[in-house]
């Protein structure tokens, strides 16, 4: 039998699409004349404080992340709890809340467009929101990785939201190889043996998440309009 889901039920799955679809603002690139080239340069160089639209992409990284921050404390209060899925809503959280400290800390200049900046960067001349950027874009990511698997195990598990536990195993793995292709990347630059398509290993990693909570959000929704264990209250 169906039912209306509550104002507390809906809010989850709406703040997580929002914050989805925030969180892939950085595909304005392709219409926007940023000076960046999207297959070397870090997502996040569109944000830093020398671009000229870099206030824009601060914005919507600080909006993403407090969308996802929301959605996953909303669902953590008005959703079912298990053990896997409130452990995958925390790590949700943290993705989200680092996200939006992320958004904060822009580095200061492009290193991976501009020669000067990366050898800044390598001497240690640069601002200490590098290193705190590096930090914060750290903890985003491990929380997405942790909230991708858990949330992953939770719907296979308990047999909730049958067409993420469908999907999501294959989502999660080609997360899980973008991410690999990112770390590969990062590390060939810093010790300066090439790029390696940088820019889109980590776009590819980034798309994928938004991918994710993008469904998750979708599923939630969908959950919430008809009696089930998934879409029940706490």
């Amino acid at each position: 039998m169906s039912v209306q889901p509550s104002k507390s039920r809906r809010a989850a799955p709406v703040l997580l699409l929002l914050g989805a679809v925030v969180y892939t603002a950085w595909v304005l690139e392709v219409v926007l004349s940023t000076g960046l080239d999207p297959v070397r340069t870090y997502v996040s160089e569109l944000a830093a404080a020398d671009q000229p639209l870099g206030g824009l992409f601060r914005a919507t990284d600080l909006l993403a992340g407090l969308f996802v921050l929301a959605g996953a404390v909303a669902a953590l209060l008005t959703l079912r709890r298990r053990p896997w899925a409130t452990a995958g809503w925390a790590a949700l959280a943290l993705f989200g809340a680092a996200t939006a400290v992320d958004s904060r800390l822009p580095l200061s200049c492009a290193p991976t467009s501009d020669p000067e900046c990366a050898a800044r960067e390598t001497a240690g001349l640069v601002p200490a929101t590098h290193t705190a950027h590096a930090i914060s874009s750290s903890l985003a990511m491990v929380g997405a990785l942790a909230a991708l698997v858990l949330l992953t195990v939770a719907a296979r598990r308990y047999g909730w939201w049958p067409p993420l536990g469908r999907v999501a195993p294959w989502l999660t793995l080609a997360e899980l190889g973008a991410t690999a292709w990112t770390l590969s990347s990062i590390a060939a630059f810093t010790e300066g043996h090439g790029n390696w398509a940088l820019g889109v290993g980590q776009r590819l990693q980034i798309l994928l998440v938004a991918l994710y909570v993008g469904l998750l959000a979708w599923c939630v929704g969908r959950a919430g309009t008809t009696t089930g264990r998934e879409g029940e209250p706490v």
